[in-house]
This record gives structure tokens, C-alpha cells and sequence, in this order.
């Protein structure tokens, strides 16, 4: 069912929006996705199916994490630093979406890598090699 629907959804676009935090909820510093749209009816496809449906304990928010830090302080400091660094970037603030990669927890600060699926469809099926 993943792999079906990540083929019928074409590679895009997304646009880097505003360094924030999660604090005080976690100290957890990244970049938001802005203009999420595509990301949002991706994850809400994926939610729809039985076999995908689940509770999720925090509302979906299309973000690129920069960092997770152990305290409140640390990502105040690394929120101040990475929004400086961030302003001062003259680089493409867009990036090409072409695959997902589903993690889990595994245990405090380490996430195993469970999936990796290509959106869109593939030349050649897994099947046939």
C-alpha cells in the first residue's frame, strides 16, 4: 500500500520556510516547511488507508529537523544560531522531494531507519530482479 501510493505521487518541490522550536514540548530546533500543501495531502493519502491509519500523539507539521538538543537552554542557543546562520544563506531555499524515509524511535535520540520509498513510479519494478 506504501509503495502504491508513493508511485502514484510524482517528486515536487518544497520551499524552506522559518528556522523554529518545539520548546517547550521538546527542544528540538528545525526549519518549517512552507507552502506544505503537496506534503500535507501526501501524509493525509498515507493516514487515509486502513492499513496506515494510526493515532498520532502530535499534529502533522512538515518540518526539517536541524537538531535535537538534551535542554530547554541548548535550543534556545541553537535556535538563536541556526536563524542567524539561516538569514545569512543566499542559497536556493527549495528542495526536490523525491522519496520517504519512515523511522522510528528506536530508543531516546536514535531513530532506525525502517523504509526508504521513491515517490513516483519506477522504470524497472523490485519485483523483477
Amino acid at each position: 500500500m506504501l509503495q502504491q501510493i508513493c508511485a502514484e505521487t510524482e517528486p515536487f518541490e518544497v520551499h524552506l520556510g522559518e528556522v523554529e522550536t518545539f520548546i517547550p514540548v521538546t527542544p528540538t530546533v528545525f526549519i518549517r516547511v512552507a507552502h506544505a500543501h503537496r506534503m500535507l495531502e501526501l501524509h493525509n493519502r498515507l493516514s487515509a488507508s486502513a492499513i496506515l491509519a494510526g493515532q498520532e500523539e502530535w499534529p502533522y507539521l512538515p518540518h526539517l529537523t536541524i537538531a535535537k538538543m538534551s535542554t530547554e537552554a541548548e535550543a534556545q542557543n541553537g535556535y538563536l544560531l541556526a536563524r542567524r546562520h539561516w538569514a545569512e544563506f543566499e542559497g536556493s531555499r527549495s528542495v526536490e522531494l523525491s522519496g520517504l524515509t519512515f523511522v522510528r524511535e528506536a530508543r531516546e535520540n536514535h531513530w532506525l531507519d525502517l523504509a526508504e520509498v521513491p515517490l513516483g513510479p519506477r522504470l524497472v519494478s523490485p519485483h523483477s530482479r
